[in-house]
């Protein structure tokens, strides 16, 4: 029974034996190998863990190339825990208290209103000369010329008497009879309305002194003892030197006009004409316009004689402009003046045989309109505007040959009539102008050299003729865009022209020369240039 039962068992245990090997592999991979917890990875910074429970550094870690690892940055409630598993939690950190710095917003500044200041470095200072220096000779006005009634010529702000008949020559409007040694008189005007002028020397860019030195001078030139010739001037100048604007730069801030050619303001020793206002040392440290100036002393600068044009619109200014282009010019040249005494001997150095062989070759000429004058103040049409300008708007040429001295009030009405002024020697212009007319001499004039004229080996129209139509055309465009700059506009409008007038070009110049003083870089105010020669020959 025992053998039959202990075969039994062998033989089962022989069947159950292979199965018991792999249930007991089975149950040791099942303990031995779990699957990992899950765990939940939180940024934090260390802090103290909950009771129970253990801290894990949840920081990533930088994540391999072949292995990528989504991180769930939303807040969420941890997974129920999995039975028989370790849970492990990582606990919610606390944050660290915000540190609040209060940081200022970069603001723009408060809007300030920004005020260009149009007159800067433009500033005009205007001394308040005493009366006798201006307003007195001008109530004198009846003793300022013995043969010309200058009282009337100083009517409407010092321009003169309106032009009313002149047979259609001229406009209606904007004409005036000006007398030619009225520039200082009118400058004034123009200087009172000046849209910079300033009450505070030290803010000037240049200092103005309103000084009527033509019309003193003019009242003294025959007949009269040189220190009554030079009272005022001299007046003048003690009066600047106790002046706190003349203390700062000593004058060489300083202009003045003078209404006279430069030699009436220059007169030499032993001789009778003229006052010596250009030769005080005081003057000669400013600045001086005059109608005439002279190529041998640098402070001297030419200015236009006075027209009879004074625009007070632009408009008128471009109705004459447009009149000019379309006149009729018959006549090939033209001169308008008298005769000059001079020596018989036409070789002889003198204006006068110039000025009569240009009388005479044009007088000969079919091609030539001639318009005498008188001399010894003797009066004729030549003195009436409207024939002038009429004669000159006829012409392509306008002879220019030295008059009394260098240059002559006709080269400007030539210019305001668009006729090609034709100068005979370069102190007529060239030298003179340097601030209102072109560098460039030949765009607008032509130059015959006058010893040729004197001895008589060339005539003028043979000169002239060889110009081309389209050089005159060019140069007549040229003298057309140049009236604005050589006219005087009315002292009386309210308001500019759009364009520079003579007394604008004439401030500016005086204003970048005194710049470069200050600056130490007025180098030279040489006016001669190219034409030493000529002058050191005549």
């Amino acid at each position: 029974m025992v053998n039959l039962h202990g075969s039994t068992v062998l033989r089962a245990g022989r069947y159950f034996l292979p199965l018991v090997f792999p249930a007991c592999f089975t149950l040791w991979m099942l303990i031995f190998f779990q699957p990992p917890t899950a765990i939940l990875r939180v940024s934090f910074q260390p802090t103290l863990s909950l009771p129970e429970q253990r801290v894990v550094d949840a920081t990533p870690t930088p994540a391999l190339p072949e292995r990528r690892e989504i991180i769930d940055t939303s807040p969420s409630q941890p997974p129920p825990p999995l039975e028989g598993r370790e849970t492990v939690i990582a606990s919610p950190a606390p944050q660290p208290p915000v540190r609040r710095v209060k940081t200022e917003t970069p603001s723009s500044p408060p809007l300030v209103a920004v005020t260009t200041d149009r007159c800067a470095c433009r500033y005009i200072y205007i001394h308040d000369l005493p009366r006798r220096f201006n307003v007195d000779l001008i109530r004198d006005c009846r003793s300022l010329c013995d043969w010309t009634d200058m009282c009337k010529h100083l009517a409407n702000d010092d321009i003169g008497p309106r032009l009313t008949r002149t047979g259609g020559v001229l406009p209606s409007t904007g004409w005036y009879d000006t007398n030619q040694f009225t520039l200082e008189v009118i400058f004034h005007s123009r200087m009172r309305r000046y849209d910079c002028l300033t009450t505070d020397a030290s803010r000037a860019a240049a200092v103005y002194v309103p000084y009527y030195a033509g019309l003193d001078v003019g009242r003294y030139l025959w007949g009269f003892s040189n220190g009554l010739r030079d009272a005022l001037a001299e007046d003048l100048v003690e009066w600047l030197r106790s002046s706190l604007a003349w203390a700062a730069h000593g004058g060489r801030d300083h202009f003045l006009v003078g209404g006279r050619i430069t030699w009436d303001f220059r007169r030499q020793d032993g001789r009778e004409w003229g006052s010596r206002l250009f030769l005080l040392p005081e003057v000669t440290n400013m600045t001086t316009l005059a109608i005439e100036s002279s190529p041998w002393h640098g402070n001297d600068v030419g200015v236009p004689y006075p027209t009879y044009f004074h625009p007070s619109r632009a408009a008128e200014v471009a109705s004459w402009q447009h009149a000019v282009r379309r006149a009729r010019r018959p006549w090939l040249f033209a001169f308008a003046g008298g005769t000059r005494g001079h020596s018989s001997d036409k070789n002889v150095d003198g204006n006068g045989a110039v000025r009569d062989a240009i009388i005479e070759q044009c007088a000969q000429s079919r091609r030539c309109g001639l318009l005498r004058c008188g001399v010894r103040g003797q009066r004729n049409d030549c003195y009436a505007p409207g024939n002038v300008m009429r004669l000159f708007k006829s012409a392509a040429f306008c002879l220019q040959p030295q008059g009394d001295s260098y240059t002559r009030k006709s080269a400007f009405d030539a210019i305001l009539a668009g006729c090609v002024p034709v100068f005979f020697h370069p102190g007529s212009a060239y030298v003179q102008y340097r601030w209102h007319l072109p560098a460039d001499h030949r765009k607008y004039s032509v130059l015959v050299p006058e010893d040729g004229v004197r001895n008589g080996t060339v005539r003028v129209e043979d000169v002239l003729r060889r110009i081309s139509a389209r050089e005159v055309a060019a140069m007549r465009e040229q003298l057309v865009r140049m009236i604005p700059s050589i006219v005087y506009r009315d002292p009386r409008a309210t308001s500019g022209l759009g364009l520079k007038d003579a007394v604008d070009i004439a401030v500016d110049g005086v204003i970048e020369r005194v710049r470069r003083i200050k600056q130490g870089t007025l180098l030279s105010d040489d006016a001669m240039g190219q034409w030493y020669g000529y002058f050191d020959k005549h």
